[in-house]
Order: C-alpha cells, then structure tokens, then sequence
C-alpha cells in the first residue's frame, strides 16, 4: 500500500495552506493507554500540530487525541508529546533538511494501515501571503473551468 493510504481519521488541510509540501514520510507513532481507541472512534485534531526532533528522535506536539470515554483513569492527556518512529536515515535527513531556514515538518494526514496508527509527514516550506494569494487564484480558475466544461457538456 503507498504513502497516505489506509482509513483516514484525521487531516490537517491548512497545511498545504500554509506551506509547500515538498517531500513526505510516513511514520508510526507511539500510544498509550486508551489513544488507539479515541484515534478509531476519529476523535483526532491535527490543525496546530506540529513536529519537532530532538536528541534525534522525531516528536509530535500539538496533536489533540480526546480522552476515551469508557477509559475512565486510564486515559492521557490529549495535548502530550507524541514520538514518531522513523528510520535513521530518514531522521538524519530531516535533521539535515531543518536546519535551513524556513522548513519545518508538518503532520499532513493521520489513518490506520494494517492495523497500525501512522502518521503523515511533510516537510514544508512556509509560504508568504502572495503565495497564499496565488494559490487561491490557482484554485479558482481550475473551479471555473471545470464549470464551464461542466455546463458545455449538458
């Protein structure tokens, strides 16, 4: 199964929004407790979610997984770190990529893939707000023309 496919639970649109994507991993992350089961119910929010590598580990910070509500005092705190498991090779190359100026790495999509919770991750570039400007102009003139090809063909 390719990158980005599975169940998807949880996408955070604003994202591509906000920066240019320019290359995705996949990654596994790490749960506690009752999350899996909050994350199947689709109780997830990835909208100011972000991800941070520290001590070469990559973490997800921001991410809001509510509380199970059959967990009773075995449930987490919704906002707590979360670490991603990546290969090696692939953390050294966002260490590497991060260190320039402008880059961050972004949680684009989380769903379950053979069973397992995995998350999306982009390295994006932020954008400016012509780009911004831009991209909705982009937009607007595919929806317009798709709708004149629309009505044409009736």
């Amino acid at each position: 199964m390719p990158k980005g496919e599975g169940k998807l639970l949880a996408q955070n649109k604003k994202a591509r929004h906000d920066y240019f994507i320019e290359e995705t991993f996949e990654a596994g992350i790490v749960l506690q407790g009752t999350e899996i089961k909050s994350i199947r119910r689709g109780r997830v929010n990835l909208k100011d979610s972000f991800a941070r590598i520290s001590n070469g580990e990559v973490f997800l910070n921001n991410a809001h997984i509510s509380p199970y509500e059959e967990g009773n005092r075995y449930n987490h705190d919704p906002l707590r770190e979360r670490k991603l498991l990546l290969h090696k090779q692939q953390i050294n190359k966002l260490i590497g990529l991060t260190k320039q100026q402008g880059y961050s790495i972004v949680p684009l999509k989380l769903y379950i893939k053979d069973g397992y919770a995995k998350v999306l991750i982009g390295l994006g570039k932020g954008k400016k707000k012509y780009d911004k400007r831009e991209t909705m102009k982009q937009k607007d003139a595919k929806r317009e023309v798709a709708r004149a090809l629309k009505e044409r063909q009736r």
